[in-house]
């Protein structure tokens, strides 16, 4: 029997998560943009909670959030493998790649803070007017 047509397995659906979990760890560890992206995930959810955001709004910042986390994900390994590629030697098209790739993770990012502010914002003004005067 070839791989793909293996018989569905509980096994081997709980080694793939253990893999997908190893990655995002590697991700967290090794990448220090992935630090700020935390940062800026925690911020996000613990303020959207914090305001009672409704569930579509909550819902629009844990799309935002996973937007910007997929994007920087892509643009590690698009990177990883570009270096593999080419080693030692520069390459003006892998570089452009790499930035292109780069401009995803800021494209998502920007996308990310318009979806904060927009969702964000309204309640935590309202939140803030007492404090204001």
């Amino acid at each position: 029997m070839s791989k793909q047509q293996s018989p569905f397995s509980f096994a081997l659906r709980a080694k793939s998560f253990t893999h997908a979990f190893a990655g995002l760890r590697d991700m967290f560890l090794t990448e220090h943009n992935a630090w700020i992206h935390a940062l800026a995930s925690v911020l996000a959810l613990g303020f959207a909670w914090w305001l009672k955001v409704d569930p579509a709004g909550f819902s629009l910042v844990i799309m935002a959030v996973a937007m910007v986390w997929v994007a920087e994900a892509f643009n590690t390994v698009l990177e990883m493998m570009a270096n593999l590629v080419v080693g030692q030697r520069y390459s003006k098209t892998v570089k452009r790649a790499k930035d292109i790739a780069a401009s995803a993770v800021l494209i998502a990012a920007v996308g990310a803070l318009g979806v904060g502010v927009c969702i964000l914002g309204p309640p935590f003004y309202r939140q803030m007017t007492p404090w204001l005067g």
